[in-house]
């Protein structure tokens, strides 16, 4: 009885180390084996040219998508909040201190802000309090209510630009430099991958692996500011605001305007 105890024992130990050696193999073997792109779309393996081509193709076909976040350029920082299609756009953006919705259904722009943004800007650079009686007039009477931006006004075309699905989306999406595959990663629990100007000084833009491969997220080169993209897709009402809520201003807006 003594002498079997050891030899029990022995068979045990080699009977563990076997299925442990084979425990390890299967996890290592599975590990070695595993598809990173199983379950996606599977535009991660395709090259950065590639990716980028996908992406802006799918956002063009797109027949709808919000944009929300930061645009800095020359002209200062705008935070945007838009709903874009081809027909037009909807939201909000914020410059400075003042924030402005604007509506566009085809060529017809409207814009709606406070007797703030309609003060703002009226003063003649030489310390002025803020323009003369009948500035503060037109401002009161603009305030919260949707305006019809006459098309041949000053500020039109800069305004409507914000409305514009194809020239923000050609600007935005445009990485600068070679571009190069970057880490893969997720956004509100969608797996992308990402792709980069250079090493990403050209600006980021983060893909989905799932489904469409729309561009999720973009950081511009240079600072220049960041913005999600959702909503791709998703249709939305474009609807001319009521007679009560607007303004027939008639010619050229006030200056504040640009």
């Amino acid at each position: 009885m003594t002498s079997s105890a050891p030899a029990a024992r022995a068979h045990r130990r080699t009977a563990l180390a076997v299925v442990l050696c084979a425990g390890l193999t299967a996890a290592l073997t599975a590990c070695a084996g595993e598809d990173p792109d199983k379950g996606t779309n599977g535009v991660g393996k395709l090259s950065a040219a590639e990716i980028d081509s996908k992406a802006r193709a799918a956002a063009a076909a797109s027949d709808a998508v919000r944009l929300t976040g930061k645009l800095v350029g020359k002209g200062g920082t705008y935070t945007l909040n838009m709903q874009l299609s081809a027909d037009g756009g909807t939201g909000s953006v914020t410059s400075g201190q003042s924030t402005f919705a604007l509506l566009r259904i085809g060529d017809e722009l409207y814009l709606k802000a406070d007797a703030g943004f309609w003060n703002h800007g009226s003063d003649d650079g030489h310390g002025s309090d803020g323009g003369d009686e009948s500035d503060r007039s037109a401002a009161d009477k603009l305030q919260g209510k949707y305006v019809k931006v006459p098309e041949d006004d000053p500020t039109y075309r800069q305004l409507r630009g914000f409305t514009e699905k194809k020239t923000l989306l050609d600007g935005v999406l445009t990485l600068h430099g070679k571009v190069n595959k970057g880490d893969r990663s997720t956004l509100g629990g969608v797996r992308t991958v990402q792709i980069m100007g250079g090493k990403g000084e050209g600006g980021t833009l983060d893909v989905s692996l799932k489904g469409t491969p729309y561009p999720l997220r973009v950081a511009r080169g240079g600072g220049g500011g960041t913005l999600t993209l959702a909503d791709w897709g998703r249709s939305f009402a474009l609807e001319p605001p009521s007679e009560d809520d607007t303004v027939d201003y008639g010619g050229e807006l006030p200056r504040s305007s640009g």
